[in-house]
């Protein structure tokens, strides 16, 4: 079992930390508040208020660097926040490798989103609308990673859950957005559910909800509570990070803005469960059974994300499934246990970096093409976007893991150490991530081709509104932010992964990484067996997408009418979840208005027609009283006689 790290006191520049979420939530405030008033100069805010967030986390992080590693794990108390009977929350700050690289990367890669988004919106006249939901996404997601209790973890999730909403939802004139919107909320509540049960438990059995004792105290319950700890938890990480089953509200958040797109689909929300199960590391480590039940949803997703992205037309959604299946990477990781955990995050950081560059560059090609999202009416781009097809096509080579760009050194770590699980479990996880892999080099390179390569199929093609296409490429508060995120895409896995720097930093927060001896393929093959399944992608995308009609064929076969279809994932929440709910709704109505209604008002109406009826023996006549008395005593003295005779 990890040893746990002993907790410090703060000082110095990390007595600030309060100001990391402060200051984007108070951004968002005055945003809200002032209304219309701030239009002209609110977008400038919401991007100063992140990059100031983004500054005190940098300084707090050099300090905490220059740190013994005993020493790196401090808390900072704010306040007492509940203390009602036993329960008694502390409103404070865990300010620890782990929080820090989450702070680092939601800020940083937060500001270089802020800023592209002062572009793209700049003709929308709900622009600073935008820019307060942002910040308000940021502030819950810091609070989220802050926290030093799992209350604290509740109140930024679900923070993030409000934000996320507002934020898919942007577009309040599009039924679809609305749609999308509602089903990303109601799908994580099925999460949130499991999360705050999970909660429960712990309070009940351990009597607090800080990190620091249910950590020290955790392994003093049954082995059977403990799995049921950890699975609900990995309910509450799968509705966040849209894992299998929950997985469908995903791709469908692609109905927001662009930028939304970008920070909900790499450095925010969808981290958010694989930060959870890292966070909760101490609990995992006492139960091989709840390693095996993340590790098992880590795989399914990722095969269910590559495969549903081959078959997408939409660009956005496309990159949607592809987080989709590298989330269920980090899952896997984080699945493995100690010989995993700091997989997991680095391949989380890295996946900041080029995927938030791939949904930008998406977006700057979407802004070249009046919003067209159908990859059918692209084709010959690379000219008229020589910046954007740069920077794309550099995230493209770091998620497909080209030769020491990002994705190369983080994803295939991953396998690697997949391969290395025990028994059956090296052939099912490694095979199934190694087959992900080369379904990523597929549809990525198809995407590559029907976007930037092959002939112009716009050229002839009209917008809704009647104007032609004229692409061209996007200002430079959009293609800066793609420069910076396409030099992480190249440079981030190889400074992380040289001499094991996120490993040893990492330590503190999730433990040592635990290297075991290959129990299925040597890692000196992973490499070449992984460069040489996504080339053979690769080359079927290239051989398969010589020319890509316009209309999309409707002909197709079975496998392809399947993923289309999500790989009929509604279909199979509506009829397992949805339609079994909405009958029992209806049988809890009706038995609710027959039943209890039916007793409560079938008694009054009883009791009503009875006081009516003998209301009417009330003449107020002095005879009728009379012989009511005469005919009761007779009655009496009747009745008297009989008992005694009988």
């Amino acid at each position: 079992m990890t040893e746990l790290p002993e907790v410090g006191a703060v000082t110095g520049v990390a007595s600030a930390a309060w100001l990391l979420f402060v200051l984007p939530a108070a951004g968002a405030l005055i945003l809200f508040v002032a209304g219309r008033r701030a239009n002209a100069w609110g977008h400038w805010l919401g991007v100063l208020t992140v990059l100031a967030s983004f500054g005190v986390g940098l300084a707090i992080f050099l300090e905490t660097v220059a740190l013994p590693a005993s020493e790196r794990t401090r808390e900072l108390s704010l306040y007492d926040w509940i203390a009602v009977a036993g329960l008694n929350i502390d409103f404070g700050l865990r300010l620890d490798p782990l929080s820090l690289t989450f702070v680092l990367l939601i800020t940083g890669v937060g500001s270089l989103i802020h800023i592209y988004s002062i572009g793209y919106m700049s003709h929308d006249p709900g622009r600073r609308r935008f820019f307060a939901q942002l910040n308000l996404f940021v502030a819950a997601m810091l609070l989220l990673v802050l926290g030093n209790n799992f209350v604290m973890l509740y109140l930024g999730w679900e923070g993030v859950g409000l934000a996320s909403y507002l934020l898919i939802g942007f577009y309040q004139d599009r039924p679809s957005a609305a749609t999308a919107a509602k089903k990303a909320f109601l799908m994580n509540r099925v999460g949130d559910v499991g999360l705050a049960i999970a909660i429960f438990i712990l309070w009940t059995q351990l009597g607090t909800l800080q990190y620091t004792e249910v950590f020290a105290t955790i392994g003093q319950l049954d082995q059977g509570v403990i799995i049921a700890i950890t699975v609900l938890l990995l309910l509450g990480a799968c509705g966040k990070s849209g894992q299998f089953p929950l997985q469908s509200w995903l791709p469908d958040a692609m109905e927001g803005p662009t930028p939304v797109s970008a920070l909900i689909h790499a450095a925010t929300m969808v981290t958010a469960g694989v930060y959870l199960i890292a966070r909760a590391s101490p609990i995992y480590n006492l139960t091989e059974t709840g390693r095996l039940v993340v590790a098992l949803v880590g795989v399914v997703t990722l095969l269910i994300g590559a495969i549903i992205g081959c078959a997408y037309d939409d660009i956005k959604k496309v990159l949607a499934y592809s987080t989709v299946s590298q989330i269920g990477y980090m899952i896997l990781a984080v699945g493995l246990g100690p010989a995993g955990y700091a997989l997991g995050i680095f391949h989380l950081l890295t996946h900041g970096f080029f995927k938030a560059g791939l949904f930008l560059g998406a977006g700057s090609v979407m802004h070249a093409m009046h919003d067209e999202v159908d990859m059918r009416r692209y084709g010959g781009l690379a000219r008229h976007l020589p910046i954007t097809f740069v920077t794309f096509g550099l995230g493209y080579l770091a998620l497909i893991g080209f030769p020491f760009f990002a994705g190369y050194f983080s994803k295939d770590e991953i396998i690697a150490a997949a391969f290395d699980s025990p028994g059956w479990q090296g052939w099912v996880f490694g095979g199934a991530a190694l087959l992900a892999a080369g379904l990523t080099a597929f549809y990525m390179t198809r995407l590559m081709l029907m976007t930037f390569f092959g002939e112009k199929r716009w050229k002839d093609l009209k917008t809704a509104d009647g104007q032609e296409y004229h692409p061209h490429e996007s200002p430079a508060s959009m293609t800066v932010p793609m420069i910076v995120l396409a030099f992480g895409s190249v440079f981030s896995g190889f400074l992380l992964y040289n001499g094991h720097v996120l490993d040893e930093w990492l330590a503190p927060s999730v433990g040592e990484l635990v290297e075991r001896e290959a129990a299925a393929v040597p890692h000196s093959l992973t490499p070449f067996l992984v460069v040489g399944i996504s080339l053979i992608g690769v080359l079927i995308a290239v051989a398969t997408n010589r020319r890509t009609p316009v209309e999309r064929p409707e002909r197709v076969s079975l496998p392809v009418r399947a993923a289309r279809r999500d790989l009929y994932a509604n279909a199979i929440n509506e009829a397992v979840i949805a339609r079994p709910g909405t009958w029992l709704t209806r049988a809890l109505v009706f038995l609710d208005n027959r039943g209890v209604d039916g007793v409560v008002n079938g008694t009054a109406a009883l009791l009503g027609g009875s006081s009516g009826r003998l209301r009417r023996l009330q003449t107020g006549f002095v005879r009728s009283y009379a012989l009511s008395m005469l005919g009761g005593g007779v009655l009496v003295i009747a009745a008297l006689l009989a008992v005694r005779f009988v």
